[in-house]
């Protein structure tokens, strides 16, 4: 393909316009051919100062433009299921940010329509895989130098939550990130969850159970524990560290700058998720643009995103009665390996 791929970005919120951003000026062999919002001022908004760009309120009208090769799906978790199976109708690489549909059982009937057209069109944004820590980290636990894995120590902070947020979306919209670099990660599904909850902070909204210990167990055995705290006020952070048989590895302690003045050094702490993964959102959207213009898809699967939910699902259980509660994922599809 020696023609700019034409993507169609559905979504021009906080993500979407991001995205359109990183198309436009970041990822080289892409053009954003057509934005889809509800609110046709914010997708004109996305897409000042672009040329070429055919703006529309529905999704449907965007993905069905002429000059549209592939989709990227950055609307609200509800719209997914619709917008991803529209573009498997019309044979479209997608790159659908997580989660891959509203629950795991929207997400496994895209699963089962991808696995019907007999090929991947469908890539999930979990970016984490694409985030040079991660990756190093993943490389040392595939050369087995440090032993078998036993445990994933997690931590996963943000400043604040949005208003709408549940004390059920702390593991669906921000653990269904370390479900899914723990399963990448250890190459096992996760067979059950357990929630701890202390009590809830000061900072967080009230009724909002924040912050949890959320404990994933997975098939070979091994155990994986994330903190999850979305008030915790100060900063953005995530972390890992991989204990293994012979040793261990943490990422997340990236270096920073520190600024020693008036008798006093301070460090900066990150404060979004968007500026602590840039390179990896900006290495997942060029991979993915380099192989649907070679004619085949990479990175997380459609199994994977539906995984993911299964699993997130399970947490939502757990929390709700402090339970251990097992994951019952459906038959994996050929496609998926």
């Amino acid at each position: 393909m020696s023609e700019p791929l034409g993507v169609a970005v559905l979504g021009a919120g906080h993500m979407g316009a991001d995205h359109v951003r990183r198309l436009a000026r970041s990822v080289a062999g892409a053009r954003v051919a057509a934005v889809a919002d509800p609110d046709r001022a914010r997708a004109q908004a996305a897409v000042a100062g672009l040329d070429g760009v055919r703006v529309h309120a529905d999704a449907h009208a965007a993905i069905a433009e002429p000059g549209v090769q592939a989709v990227l799906v950055a609307s609200p978790d509800h719209a997914h299921e619709e917008a991803l199976l529209a573009a498997l109708a019309r044979g479209l690489p997608v790159l659908c940010e997580k989660p891959l549909a509203a629950d795991a059982e929207a997400a496994l009937r895209v699963v089962e329509a991808e696995a019907r057209g007999g090929r991947r069109l469908i890539q999930v944004g979990f970016m984490r895989r694409y985030d040079a820590e991660y990756r190093r980290l993943k490389a040392l636990l595939d050369s087995g130098g440090l032993g078998r894995p036993l445990m994933l120590h997690c931590r996963h902070r943000n400043v604040s939550s949005p208003p709408h947020f549940t004390s059920a979306m702390l593991i669906s919209s921000s653990v269904s990130h370390e479900i899914d670099a723990a399963r990448w990660l250890l190459g096992q599904e996760i067979t059950a969850v357990t929630v701890a909850r202390p009590r809830p902070s000061s900072g967080a909204p009230a009724g909002l159970l924040d912050p949890q210990l959320v404990l994933f167990e997975t098939e070979d055995g091994a155990l994986v524990d994330v903190e999850i705290f979305v008030n915790c006020g100060f900063g953005y952070e995530v972390a890992c560290e991989a204990v293994c048989e012979n040793g261990s590895a943490r990422i997340g302690d990236e270096a920073a700058m520190v600024v020693r003045s008036a008798g006093r050094a301070q460090q900066e702490i990150t404060q979004d998720y968007v500026v602590r993964f840039a390179d990896a959102y900006d290495r997942e959207v060029r991979e993915w643009v380099t192989g649907t213009r070679a004619g085949h898809v990479t990175g997380p699967s459609a199994w994977d995103g539906y995984a993911a939910a299964a699993v997130a699902e399970a947490g939502a259980r757990a929390l709700g009665d402090g339970a251990r509660v097992t994951v019952n994922l459906a038959e994996r599809p050929a496609l998926y390996g």
